[in-house]
């Protein structure tokens, strides 16, 4: 489509009569400046989490608040089910079929039982798999076209001595965790601004350790051993919102990756009484695996959401304050679907939402519940609450901001989203495409073609069958009706062989051979 020009944009937005979406009025004389953009993306939240996708025990008023006053898609995707995977794609703009990163591939090797957490006694080995060195980003193309660019939270795409770190990859500020594994704990004892370790002041708590015995497991007061005192959600969100203050006068790029509401669950006591006080007494997590014992897990899992709920609602204050709200974009979404383990209770959330979201079904899978993304935006009061089934993807992400900035996107697999947002006739994908190594599984494939999704699992074993599922009827993807419809699964393979290429790497987990079938 016609990449069109910034000032070209905002004069559409300022046309509003003509367009389909109510849109607040600006002069024509006024003068047209780029929009900010906050991209607000959360770790292992599920379609189901907000409130504004139907959500019922969880509270996020100020989130709801943007959807009202903007536009919630009902048909985002991820481009990949997991972190690392998901944020190289949001960053190149590239699908998993060109991606570079497919996994989450650790610098650290364990040598013992405790797997990844061995990095918090080895933090000279954190950090995962880079990008390549001189990769175009959405964050070097947002600063090329003159906005000041930051990333403050999880990075998770390159360890520190590597090439491949948020100041090196078009981020003018960094702060918070580059070791996604390390980001597992929201009292560490450092973070990252920029290329430097800044302490936090919180002592050393290792992960993977069941509730000493001897403790008792209904007393609040055995956990409080794996407690700190600074909160990493609320050292980040203050660097976030003083780089925005203090760039406010230029356009800014803000990437704001939050940690919440991965494992390990762990918020402000006050603010996990209320919801203990609300939801009820619970059993407490003893033994939670690779994670942290916990007394109330799903009190704390609901308060962490509305946690950064909260910041939500204080950096919308904010923006105002400083007089940018109207033109400031305000995007909320997740990497990835909902995890399955014992810090993480996405079943009796109904993380997923509409879509299946038990073990198998939720973050590492291709199925809906693993894929489907929240996706609401907010423009300043531009908008007004308009719900849109446009099928879009993360990939999209890097057109509809060069669009905005006025500037020519790097090659990538996307389509602009702009003209969803202004009420415009808007181009559509034919089809969207995934596929994932996975690295304990067999391997995934999957596309959407209008209302039809394809599945292949365990590509590894070289299984050729194609799950079919009509998700208008059947969107928890129950009854495979592949041998009904013959056509449609011959098309979608023909969309795999024309999508599918080996990453430019030699990570053996990133590469999966796909046997055909003869058709």
């Amino acid at each position: 489509m016609k990449n069109i020009k910034g000032k070209e944009v905002m004069a559409l937005t300022a046309a509003c009569a003509v367009c389909t979406l109510p849109l607040g009025c600006t002069s024509q004389s006024e003068k047209i400046e780029k929009p900010n953009v906050v991209f607000l993306l959360f770790d292992d939240l599920g379609y189901g989490d907000l409130g504004c996708y139907g959500q019922q025990k969880i509270e996020t008023p100020n989130i709801d608040a943007l959807a009202r006053n903007g536009v919630l898609f009902t048909d985002m995707y991820t481009a990949a089910p997991l972190s690392a995977p998901s944020r190289c794609c949001i960053m190149t703009g590239q699908h998993m079929g060109h991606s570079q990163i497919r996994g989450n591939e650790e610098k650290y090797k364990p040598n013992d039982n405790r797997g990844w957490n061995g990095v918090f006694l080895h933090p000279e080995f954190e950090g995962q798999y880079p990008m390549n060195e001189g990769t175009p980003t959405i964050a070097k193309m947002m600063k090329d076209a003159g906005y000041r660019t930051a990333l403050v939270g999880k990075w998770g795409l390159g360890d520190p001595q590597s090439a491949s770190t948020p100041n090196k990859m078009g981020f003018d500020y960094f702060y918070g965790f580059n070791c996604q594994a390390l980001a597992h704990s929201y009292y560490p004892t450092y973070l990252w601004e920029n290329d430097k370790k800044v302490e936090t002041g919180n002592e050393l708590v290792l992960h993977g350790e069941k509730l000493p015995e001897g403790l008792d497991p209904m007393d609040i007061e055995s956990y409080r051993r794996y407690n700190g005192k600074y909160y990493s959600s609320d050292l980040m969100y203050d660097k976030m919102e003083k780089f925005i203050t203090d760039n406010s006068k230029d356009p800014f790029f803000v990437m704001w990756t939050t940690t919440v509401p991965h494992s390990a669950v762990q918020a402000p006591e006050d603010e996990v009484m209320y919801y203990v006080n609300k939801l009820g007494d619970e059993a407490p997590c003893t033994d939670p695996g690779m994670y942290l014992p916990n007394r109330y897990p799903l009190a704390t899992y609901a308060a962490m959401i509305t946690h950064i709920d909260t910041q939500v609602g204080l950096l919308v204050k904010k923006l105002k304050e400083l007089g940018v709200w109207d033109n400031t974009i305000f995007i909320v979404t997740s990497d990835n679907g909902p995890a399955c383990n014992g810090n993480s209770p996405m079943e009796h959330f109904q993380s997923g939402g509409p879509f299946r979201c038990c073990k198998g079904w939720g973050k590492s899978s291709l199925h809906e519940g693993g894929i489907r993304m929240p996706f609401v935006v907010a423009w300043g009061d531009r908008l007004k609450g308009v719900k849109t089934s446009q099928m879009s993807s993360f990939v999209d992400l890097m057109p509809t901001f060069a669009e905005l900035a006025g500037v020519q996107a790097p090659q990538n697999d996307g389509i602009s989203f702009v003209p969803t947002l202004l009420g415009k006739k808007q181009d559509a994908h034919e089809s969207l495409y995934w596929e994932f190594p996975s690295r304990r599984g067999n391997g995934w494939l999957a596309v959407r073609k209008g209302e039809w999704k394809g599945i292949v699992q365990h590509v590894r074993k070289g299984n050729t069958h194609m799950e079919l599922y009509n998700l208008q009827t059947d969107p928890q993807e129950q009854t495979d009706i592949s041998a009904e419809h013959p056509e449609i699964v011959k098309e979608m393979w023909q969309i795999i062989k024309e999508n599918h290429g080996d990453p430019d790497n030699d990570v053996e987990q990133f590469h999966m051979d796909i046997t055909y079938p003869e058709v």
